[in-house]
């Protein structure tokens, strides 16, 4: 397994670890998510972009009233995708932790 480079940048890991939490189809309100991995509307929009680009989120904007609402959810591939990711960050722990129990 290797590494994810859309998903290993820490802030996006974030977003995908609160994201993956959620129900398959359940989605996070943009203030929820802004919250949850404590970042900036500017911030969050750019990695957004990022992971959507890459197939990871689906990303709905609507309207509520007058009020703007986005909501974003993980798509099947950017589940996969964080799943596998996960996989590889577990598989440098255990490594580490075997180089340090020879030792």
């Amino acid at each position: 397994m290797s590494a994810d480079d859309v998903i290993h940048q820490s802030t996006r890991l974030r977003i995908m670890a609160a994201l993956n939490t959620l129900e398959r189809r359940a989605a996070l309100e943009f203030t929820q998510l802004k919250a949850i991995i404590e970042t900036t509307d500017g911030n969050l929009g750019a990695h957004l972009d990022t992971l959507a680009r890459a197939g990871y989120v689906d990303i709905e904007k609507l309207f509520v009233g007058r009020r703007p609402r986005t909501r974003i959810r993980a798509t099947t591939a950017g589940r996969r995708a964080f799943r596998g990711h996960v996989v590889f960050l577990r598989e440098i722990i255990d490594q580490a932790e075997a180089t340090r129990r020879r030792k």
